[in-house]
């Protein structure tokens, strides 16, 4: 198994880590798990770049990054959520979206077909993270829930634009084109 792996593998460990943290209540305990999650987070950037520069890409990377990804940020926003910080219609529409994708892919998957992530989809992510860590900031008290409540609605919106191309490029790519 590659460093690249180990660090996708990392992300995914984090994620109980990110939600006892939130959970738990102790002094700054919602520094202590955004912390942890931008951590892990940062991995995602390192894991790709490494992968690439070291010739390491792996099916199981490919598969399992978005997963790791994905199973963070929601693992977070749901917390958030639990924290007052944000409102669950905004989670509901992020969780919507990354079903709805995830569908895509497995379709393009049966067809032997590979949904590369898209440029939007990697915007997505990033946008996702930093509402996370402005979320997480502000459940602790140094910003106003107001800040994290414009970032989500940031993320959201892109999340949603990313879905859209996602799902403009989808017939193609099962028909085995090139998008």
């Amino acid at each position: 198994m590659t460093l690249p792996d180990q660090l996708t593998i990392a992300r995914v460990l984090a994620v109980p880590v990110v939600v006892v943290l939130f959970t738990w209540d102790f002094a700054n305990h919602a520094y202590w798990a955004t912390l942890v999650f931008a951590l892990a987070m940062a991995t995602d950037q390192v894991d790709g770049w490494l992968a690439r520069r070291w010739d390491q890409t792996s099916a199981f990377g490919s598969l399992l990054d978005p997963i790791a990804d994905k199973v963070l940020v929601m693992a977070a926003v749901v917390m958030l959520v639990g924290e007052g910080v944000v409102p669950a219609w905004m989670v509901a529409a992020i969780v919507a979206r990354e079903i709805a994708v995830s569908g895509l892919r497995l379709a393009a998957m049966e067809r032997r077909v590979v949904m590369a992530a898209r440029d939007l989809g990697k915007l997505k992510t990033w946008a996702q993270a930093v509402a996370v860590t402005i979320g997480g900031i502000a459940a602790g008290g140094a910003w106003s829930m107001d800040v994290a409540w414009w970032a989500m609605l940031v993320a959201v919106v892109l999340t949603w634009v990313s879905g859209l191309d996602y799902a403009r490029v989808a017939p193609s790519m099962l028909r085995g084109e090139r998008a």
